[in-house]
């Protein structure tokens, strides 16, 4: 057990709280010894307090960046009381024992996230004295209880009250959330310096990522979950949705909303994304959303049981009338109209997510991608291929009209956003068959034609990769399917547009392979 808590520094920058907190440990015997601004709030708040300064005999300097970088304050700290050699040294230069350290850190990620900052700024908000008592304190957490968040400060105040002593326990939990503060906090400035002067994947890789929230369970109930967000990653991203209405959000509707929102991101016109399962089962563009969405759910309205919304406009009454007649597990849009939430929301579950601005093209960021493996991850860039009118490889005797090659650019946008295998019908601009997920290309093909919920004659197909042999042409055809677009690249490409040219079908190529794994 620690002995009883006679000496505490603390250092906050975040200083809710801390004037009750210090008075209490105050109260119960502990001499607190601060800095700067926090000695001044303590001061002022009535609280007994000594400057650090005072106990070091040297003055704060530099604007306040030299104050605890001191013997008198780090080998307080770092002292093992269980070795006698210790002691006696700290003894010898007059050196007085720190039983707790409560610091948090400048506010770097704030000062990193102010519209304007400079890198002036974000350097002068980089703590150098807070990490290095954390540290300390966190290496000798046998010795000495290190407090990194104000939600800690109930926990401690309830065990010193109880015992007047923190078991080894709640000090080990201390140490680890020390720990995870320094190492995030070093996350976030890795980040921030490596996107401004770095180049290329860097050798390590820091994630700065914060709890968000707790879930229900993982993508099955035996699992459990959480979900971290990025506070730097701009623009709409599923972690800056409020939800304005409904149950607690899954893992699985996290998946779903991500996908679904990337999906609209692609278009200008107003579009509806229906999305199941981490793959669309319906896209339509339109003159207007409630149109988009009526349009989009009508293309697999089985497969739509469920279902996750996307709607790249604000969700209007009109919309919100269709929505309701089905069951939907969450609506996102950049914002709802008052009527449309009031109708909306009188289903209790359905989950209403806001974006709060617009969703489209402008507002898309390109990130690295993330997958997680067994004992390592894989990160990859984001897909960022263009593809329009003016890099399409007309390789058939017959060239698309420009009607075609309209819906073939949309049924690209379509095509990259299904899990490989892919092979998408496209007309104008709704989709009509969705093929996904399968080992072989000609059975997606087929699958695209099953699935399909109007007649697929004189629809237009997209493959995500290239065919390897003709037989996913053929299914094509069969199909009523009038233009192709897909990457080329197969060593049996001539063999593919012979079958194209012998169907009296229009192809181009991409050059650009959008697999989605």
């Amino acid at each position: 057990m620690l002995a009883k808590v006679k000496r505490v520094l603390i250092s906050v920058s975040d200083k809710e709280g801390i004037v009750d907190f210090s008075r209490e440990l105050s109260e119960m015997g502990a001499e607190i010894i601060s800095t700067g601004g926090t000695h001044r709030l303590l001061k002022e708040n009535g609280v007994p307090v000594t400057e650090v300064s005072e106990i070091t005999g040297f003055p704060e300097m530099l604007d306040g960046r030299v104050k605890t970088l001191h013997p008198k304050i780090h080998a307080g700290i770092l002292a093992r009381r269980d070795v006698p050699g210790h002691m006696s040294a700290i003894s010898e230069m007059g050196i007085e024992p720190i039983d707790m350290v409560v610091i948090n850190l400048y506010p770097f990620k704030e000062a990193a996230l102010k519209p304007g900052a400079t890198l002036e700024d974000m350097v002068e908000n980089i703590d150098i004295g807070g990490p290095s008592m954390i540290r300390a304190a966190a290496k000798n957490y046998a010795s000495v209880a290190v407090v990194t968040d104000k939600t800690q400060y109930p926990t401690v105040l309830d065990e010193l009250r109880s015992g007047g002593k923190l078991s080894k326990d709640t000090r080990g939990r201390l140490m680890a959330a020390a720990f995870e503060a320094t190492a995030n906090y070093d996350a976030m400035i890795a980040d921030r310096m490596g996107k401004r002067f770095g180049a290329g994947f860097p050798r390590s890789f820091p994630i700065p990522l914060e709890k968000a929230m707790d879930l229900r369970y993982g993508e099955n109930p035996n699992q459990s979950a959480a979900f971290y967000s990025d506070p730097f990653t701009p623009g709409p991203t599923v972690a800056r949705m409020r939800q304005l209405h409904g149950k607690e959000l899954s893992y699985n509707n996290i998946l779903d909303m991500d996908k679904a929102l990337d999906i609209a991101m692609d278009f200008e016109k107003p579009t509806a994304v229906v999305m199941k399962h981490t793959n669309p089962c319906g896209l339509a563009s339109a003159p207007t959303i409630s149109e988009a969405f009526a349009t989009a759910y009508a293309v697999d309205p089985l497969s739509a049981y469920g279902c996750i919304i996307c709607l790249n406009r604000d969700c209007d009454m009109a919309t919100a009338e269709e929505i309701s007649k089905f069951f939907v597990e969450v609506v996102i849009a950049p914002r709802f109209d008052p009527d449309a939430f009031e109708l909306l929301s009188r289903k209790k579950n359905i989950r209403l997510m806001e974006v709060g601005g617009p969703i489209g093209p402008a507002e898309k960021v390109r990130e690295y991608k993330m997958k997680k493996v067994q004992g390592g991850m894989l990160v990859q860039t984001d897909e960022d291929v263009a593809v329009d009118r003016s890099n399409l490889k007309v390789v058939s005797k017959r060239a698309p009209t420009e009607e075609e090659i309209d819906a073939l650019l949309f049924a690209w946008k379509l095509v990259k956003h299904v899990t490989s295998n892919s092979v998408v019908y496209v007309k104008g601009e709704r989709a009509v068959g969705i093929g996904a997920g399968q080992m072989s290309r000609v059975d997606s093909a087929k699958i695209a034609t099953m699935k399909a919920n109007e007649p697929t004659e004189g629809s237009v197909m997209a493959s995500d990769a290239f065919f390897p042999f003709r037989d996913g042409v053929d299914e094509a055809a069969a199909a009523g399917v009038t233009a192709i677009i897909q990457p080329g690249g197969s060593i049996r490409d001539q063999e593919v547009i012979d079958a194209v040219d012998e169907h009296g079908m229009a192809m181009v190529f991409t050059g650009c392979r959008v697999f989605r794994h």
